[in-house]
């Protein structure tokens, strides 16, 4: 009998977590019972990293306003703040997990910013009252935003997992922990906001 190459040793090792993955959909609803659309869900999947360090994203100024309006991120993610437009912003944030002040700037600063801690920043620039934004930083890389119905889908090993959930309408700022039960068949999953 051959003996196994080390690439086939290792795709050996990885096939049963692989195979235990099953496809589980999320459905985000408010205290009113309806789905809400847009919102963050946030999985967190023991075995997988709560902070990253190579991980990058962009916020965004054109037309004065921000792009994306809501940009969910790792920990430890490094944000640029480019301003496409021709004005000058003065980008802030008075939020818990991250104060920021970027003073007023053309172009892209030449650092990022790291958020470091998990939850909600919220955005604004001092020249423009109506730009607003919000930064939800996660303890995990498995993440995504609700579509209309408010479901998010997802790739994920039966069980029990904390999610943390958020969205725009709610009253706090704070992410909203929840459970997600999942059998090993996978299916939908219905969850509901407090606020």
């Amino acid at each position: 009998m051959p003996t196994p190459r080390p690439l086939a040793l290792l795709a050996t090792a990885l096939s049963p977590f692989a195979a235990t993955a099953v496809p589980v959909t999320v459905q985000l609803l408010g205290p009113n019972g309806q789905p809400l659309a847009g919102a963050v869900v946030a999985v967190e999947v023991k075995g997988r990293p709560a902070r990253t360090s190579t991980a990058k994203a962009e916020m965004g100024q054109r037309d004065r306003q921000f792009t994306p309006q809501l940009l969910v991120v790792q920990t430890g993610t490094a944000v640029s703040f480019p301003n496409f437009d021709t004005v000058r912003h003065h980008v802030y944030s008075f939020s818990p997990i991250k104060v920021i002040d970027i003073k007023l700037y053309s172009g892209t600063p030449a650092e990022p910013i790291v958020f470091d801690k998990p939850g909600v920043a919220a955005l604004g620039c001092n020249i423009h009252d109506r730009m607003s934004a919000h930064i939800v930083v996660v303890d995990t890389p498995t993440f995504a935003r609700t579509d209309a119905k408010g479901e998010a889908s997802f790739d994920l090993p039966p069980g029990e997992h904390g999610v943390k959930a958020w969205h725009l309408g709610q009253k706090s700022q704070n992410l909203q922990s929840l459970r997600l039960d999942i059998t090993a068949s996978g299916g939908t999953s219905v969850l509901s906001l407090a606020d």
